[in-house]
């Protein structure tokens, strides 16, 4: 007799009273769906029938230590015992406030809020705030969240250089995006003809520093020198959104990789190993415009003791015996890159794998490299599909849009298994394109 499929069973069961039958339209894109988690152990999680996946999708990137590490857990946990939230100061706020100023040098002064997009809006305000500016530069395919002032379409439909935004989803008043504009990524001349048509104009330039929601694409030479030339320039403030490669690629996140140095960072995902948190901080002169008072950032679970306290507990891990577990993390990570490579090579499909590691990009493609969103969004996008699809029923989850991310708790074992599978999915692939 065939084994029910509880998954499908509990999707029926939600969809009758959750839009869609999630809390995220980003999880409708998985496939082949659904995928119904019951809980997660290190790097790997068991869905609503049982089976056990090791995961590479990892909370988009929140788990940084492994699904419910004992040293987080036992930490909330504790927390908890002592009140959820108190709409008033704690030590703990301190505390992390005190480990992150210390492992990032652009971090002066922070404040907390829940999630990555409230982050980033106060980022936005802040920046408003201090230079009495409203229009912000933004670049294709990177993503700030899914607020109205800063959620734009892709650009795909112009090869301008300097693009006005439009908005990104039904319901969102094209009136909130009017202040933005949208440059190409990696497109260096573009950013300093517009640095040079709007001087003295641009409140914030705002931009992932690895791009790592369309691909993870990296800088390319003198990009960022030539965004902090024109942003010091112009007193324009440069945010870099660290939301994905805050407190993964590095204890001092992208920037300390790439040496430049933003005035505020936004971070989150990591930074709690997935409890809801996220982090804006920056220059002292900058984040007392909140103090002053006139700029309202608010949060009725902003700095909430169990946030803080699964915060302190993987900050203190990552930062153990002086940051060893990012070279253990990055080790697994280029190994498991390579494995996939050499496995596309046995059956003459073209694998490309590109990133720091903890999050890396994998594409089926001939290119050698991809520098812009509009190629990372469709570079081998079917034939990734079928390899994602084929490595789900091996027991791998990946995301479908190709991008890979890695714990701390992902060990040699899992990296063999997750070849081995990769070597059978690229088969099936292979024999697609037949």
């Amino acid at each position: 007799m065939e084994r029910p499929d509880r998954s499908e069973e509990y999707m029926t069961r939600a969809r009758r009273h959750l839009a869609g039958g999630v809390n995220s339209n980003i999880r409708l894109a998985e496939r082949p769906a659904p995928f119904v988690v019951t809980r997660g152990r290190g790097a790997e999680v068991q869905d609503a029938d049982g089976r056990w996946h090791i995961d590479y999708v990892l909370g988009m990137g929140a788990v940084i230590l492994g699904h419910a590490d004992p040293r987080v857990t036992e930490a909330i946990a504790g927390a908890v015992r002592e009140g959820l939230v108190f709409a008033g100061q704690h030590p703990l706020e301190a505390e992390v406030a005190e480990r992150i100023s210390g492992a990032v040098a652009s971090v002066e002064v922070i404040r907390c809020t829940s999630s990555g997009s409230e982050a980033a809006h106060a980022a936005l305000r802040i920046a408003r705030a201090a230079t009495g500016r409203w229009p912000v530069v933004r670049f294709d395919g990177h993503y700030h969240g899914w607020f109205d002032a800063i959620h734009v379409a892709d650009r795909s439909d112009t090869d301008e250089p300097i693009a006005p935004a439009r908005p990104g989803s039904a319901g969102q008043p094209p009136s909130a995006v009017r202040e933005l504009l949208v440059l190409p990524w990696n497109d260096v001349a573009a950013v300093r003809d517009a640095a040079a048509r709007y001087r003295g104009q641009i409140a914030a330039v705002i931009l992932e520093p690895i791009l790592c929601n369309t691909g993870v694409i990296p800088p390319a030479p003198g990009l960022l020198a030539a965004i902090r030339e024109w942003c010091t320039r112009d007193g324009t403030v440069l945010i870099f959104d660290e939301v994905i490669t805050g407190f993964r690629v590095a204890l001092g996140g992208a920037q300390s990789l790439l040496g430049v140095t933003p005035d505020l960072t936004v971070f989150g995902k990591a930074v709690g190993n997935g409890f809801p948190l996220s982090v804006v901080g920056g220059r002292r002169d900058l984040m007392a415009v909140l103090s002053r008072g006139g700029t309202l950032h608010g949060g009725t679970y902003n700095g909430n003791p169990p946030a803080m306290a699964a915060a302190r507990a993987t900050l203190d891990a990552l930062a153990a015996d002086g940051g060893a577990p990012y070279a253990g993390l990055t080790a697994t990570a280029q190994t498991l890159m390579a494995g996939l490579r050499e496995a596309g090579a046995e059956h003459g499909v073209p694998v490309l794998t590109q990133g720091p590691g903890p999050v890396f990009q994998m594409w089926i493609t001939d290119r050698t490299c991809i520098a812009d969103a509009p190629t990372a969004r469709t570079a081998g996008a079917a034939a990734y599909e079928v390899f994602a699809a084929a490595m789900r029923r091996r027991g791998v989850r990946v995301l479908p849009s190709g991008r890979w991310l890695v714990s701390t708790a992902h060990t040699a074992d899992h990296v063999g298994r997750t070849v081995a599978a990769a070597r059978e999915a690229l088969g099936e692939v292979r024999a697609a394109a037949r």
